[in-house]
């Protein structure tokens, strides 16, 4: 990575191999997919926030337009890494205006610079673990992640606060994101990072948070993304890491390993079931 990435070295020295526990502190820099395929799939990439979807968090069931989710657990919780931007670290995006955003790929509310790399649609199924799989009726999704260079905005990138946003889910538990594909830096397996709300009002304001997680990201879609122009310092760093390394996904990732279709052409569609517990 060259010298505008973050300097990942120094914290990782710091942080605990466990996932669990005292991980909270800084071990979540991004989420990884493994074991998907998709890298080869001819189908451009869809925004589309309805239709079939079959991921390792639950069954899913497709009648018409809509996707009724059968069975379901709870997402794993996992760090927000030392970049969160909700104020627990620093810089606090939830409180700016503009952050409830589809299109994340541009900063906001004064900020600068856009990113730029290959499509990627974010799509998050919210489910409630204690009401039968049912979507999380007024559910909101915060999401965030680095760009190609592997800067998070607002931290490593401090004049950006772009690749942050917040998505109400709708009448059938989905919030969908339109971002770009994120890089792979030293010391993590290629992730996305997202928290869930009980409402975007809550989520603005940073209060009730129902879980706090990570998307691990399929290797061959990784290989196919970094191939292309702009992706060149992921190549070298993903051939260095894996998933059974990763200080977040070594204890298992099939509920945080999304199904994808795409290429990295046309992008990529990313599609995962959350359970949460809308008691907590």
């Amino acid at each position: 990575m060259d010298a505008s990435g973050p300097a990942i070295g120094s914290e990782l020295a710091t942080r605990p191999v466990s996932r669990r526990g005292a991980l909270a502190l800084l071990g979540g820099l991004g989420l990884a997919v493994a074991g998907c395929s998709g890298g080869g799939d001819s189908t451009g990439a869809s925004p589309s926030t309805t239709g079939g979807t079959t991921t390792t968090t639950g069954a899913t069931t497709t009648t018409g337009a809509s996707t009724a989710v059968t069975s379901c657990s709870v997402i794993p919780e996992e760090t927000g890494g030392p970049y969160p931007g909700d104020g627990s670290n620093g810089p606090d995006v939830l409180s700016e205006s503009g952050v409830v955003r589809k299109d994340i790929r541009a900063s906001f509310d004064g900020k600068s610079g856009n990113a730029e790399g290959v499509p990627y649609t974010i799509q998050f199924t919210v489910v409630d673990t204690d009401d039968g799989c049912r979507p999380l009726t007024g559910g909101a999704v915060y999401v965030w992640h680095c760009d190609r260079d592997g800067r998070y905005s607002m931290y490593t990138a401090s004049a950006a606060n772009y690749l942050r946003g917040v998505q109400p889910v709708d009448a059938n538990g989905v919030a969908s994101f339109t971002s770009i594909f994120p890089a792979c830096y030293p010391g993590r397996w290629p992730h996305v990072h997202f928290e869930v709300y009980p409402s975007v009002d809550a989520a603005t304001s940073g209060t009730g948070k129902l879980a706090t997680s990570q998307i691990a990201l399929p290797k061959d879609v990784c290989e196919a993304v970094y191939e292309t122009s702009g992706y060149e310092h992921s190549v070298t760093t993903l051939s260095r890491v894996s998933l059974d390394s990763d200080m977040v996904f070594s204890d298992g990732v099939s509920l945080q390993t999304p199904s994808m279709t795409g290429n990295a052409t046309n992008g990529y569609v990313s599609s995962l079931v959350v359970g949460v517990s809308g008691s907590v």
